[in-house]
């Protein structure tokens, strides 16, 4: 099956774990403290890996963009430049971040906005790079991205099927070391926009992991992602969803992500096999209460069993087992048998 290989250790795809992300973005509203306390709160949930936002904003912005008044509940400044400066963290403090990370156990990493951020990333060696759907028609920077050779982990909203194989295409021809992750890109997203059936058309699509960034409310479409052969799952993590930002409301509190990862791992647990048969957990069940061949009158030996000679009802002791019915019918006896007595192999012939 499918893999690519994020450190010497962890795999995504193929019979591995869902990878699970928890995206802080920028959460942390400027406070590298609170980033802390988000980056603690997703190793204590479980997560797979912590991941922020790296921009440098000259390179992702025009400076017109950059000088429009942003004036809003959720806005840091009175232009948008500030706002996103109040929101940046600089390298140095990235490089503090990711330390902390590794000290308590947790990967970490962000998505690249630009290719100097991307450059970054890669100096300081995270593990992969994330990049964003602000990207997933940004053909210069995916083409800069593959040159570098280093595990990408994409993100495919606001493009149709036909961009998401270029995407593919531009990647592929340096590397297979990419998941592609199905994306709806509103805050939040209607259930009904969601389409996690896509999942099913990117595995069938594209020899990569698959996998779900979701920005909808709650955990259940999440859940269903995974259901669906999701191997990379992302969702947005808070301290608390009532603090300024946008991001907010379709995040998770640490408790709530708790919960989702537990609640992945059940799933998986209970995906199991594609091979139906009888499982160990079903035995009592199967010695209270199924069913198995008994006779219905008193016959004797050298008698015809007819339909209404046999019957099928829980017994103890047990005959054969109740699938055999037609096997029986019109046998010949060779032991006298009377009613509700159970018919074993050996009792006809």
């Amino acid at each position: 099956m499918v893999e690519v290989k994020i450190t010497e250790d962890i795999k995504v795809g193929g019979s591995n774990p869902c990878f699970i992300i928890a995206e802080v973005g920028q959460n942390h509203q400027g406070d590298i403290e609170i980033a802390k306390k988000l980056i603690k709160a997703a190793k204590d949930s479980g997560a797979s890996c912590v991941k922020f936002q790296k921009t440098c904003l000259k390179e992702k912005f025009t400076k017109k963009y950059l000088e429009r008044t942003y004036d809003n509940p959720n806005s840091w400044g009175k232009t948008y430049e500030e706002h996103k400066r109040h929101l940046e963290f600089n390298e140095t403090q990235y490089r503090e971040l990711f330390r902390y990370a590794q000290e308590i156990g947790i990967l970490f990493t962000a998505s690249a906005m630009d290719m100097v951020s991307f450059d970054f990333l890669v100096n300081i060696k995270v593990p992969f790079i994330k990049i964003s759907s602000g990207d997933s028609n940004n053909l210069l920077f995916l083409k800069y991205a593959a040159s570098k050779n280093v595990p990408l982990i994409i993100s495919t909203g606001m493009v149709d099927k036909k961009a998401v194989k270029t995407i593919y295409d531009i990647i592929s021809a340096q590397h297979k070391k990419f998941c592609l992750l199905h994306c709806i890109s509103a805050y939040p997203v209607p259930f009904e926009d969601c389409n996690l059936t896509v999942l099913q058309d990117y595995m069938k699509s594209f020899d990569v992991p698959v996998g779900y960034s979701g920005q909808e409310l709650g955990t259940a479409v999440a859940l269903g992602a995974v259901a669906l052969g999701a191997k990379v799952l992302e969702k947005h993590i808070t301290l608390d969803k009532s603090m300024k930002g946008t991001d907010h409301v379709c995040s998770l509190t640490p408790t709530e992500f708790q919960q989702l990862v537990r609640d992945v791992r059940v799933i998986e647990a209970a995906l199991g096999t594609p091979i139906k048969r009888v499982v160990t957990s079903e035995i009592p069940c199967i010695d209270k209460l199924q069913k198995t061949l008994v006779m219905g009158s008193t016959k004797n030996k050298g008698e015809i069993l007819y339909p209404g000679d046999v019957k099928i009802k829980v017994a103890e002791p047990k005959g054969l087992n109740a699938l055999h019915f037609e096997e029986v019918i019109y046998k010949t006896l060779v032991y006298d048998k009377k009613e509700d007595e159970p018919l074993n192999e050996g009792d006809f012939c």
